[in-house]
């Protein structure tokens, strides 16, 4: 059995007021603990991948704020106090200062990591 704590999940982005936390937990997948502020459009991050757009899918809860996620069917607002499941193929953009922790599989998610981390530099 693992548990991870917010505090005890190392920051492996952060930048502008994003930050994300994250950690394997076991069964090949990761826990996230992510806050956006508003305004956040992580768009111009995902370009160059797939249809430019995140391809990890991702199970979680939105703890704070509201957030629109862009897809290739449109789109759909979520807002605090929901869970959520995010197929492969989305855009957050946050509406509101966003808290939200999530659960995907680790290596699908450390590639969005990587992409997203050379586009910033």
């Amino acid at each position: 059995m693992t548990a991870a704590a917010r505090n005890d999940v190392p920051v492996v982005m952060e930048g502008n007021g994003v930050e994300l936390r994250t950690r394997p937990l076991g069964g090949g997948l990761s826990v996230g603990y992510i806050s956006l502020p508003q305004g956040t459009d992580m768009g111009p991050a995902m370009k160059g991948l797939p249809d430019d757009s995140c391809q990890c899918p991702h199970w979680g809860y939105l703890l704070k704020g509201r957030l629109r996620m862009l897809t290739a069917d449109g789109e759909e607002i979520y807002e605090a106090g929901q869970a959520y499941y995010w197929a492969p193929g989305h855009i957050p953009l946050a509406l509101e200062d966003c808290e939200f922790v999530e659960f995907s599989p680790t290596e699908d998610f450390d590639k969005v990591i990587a992409h997203v981390k050379a586009q910033a530099g």
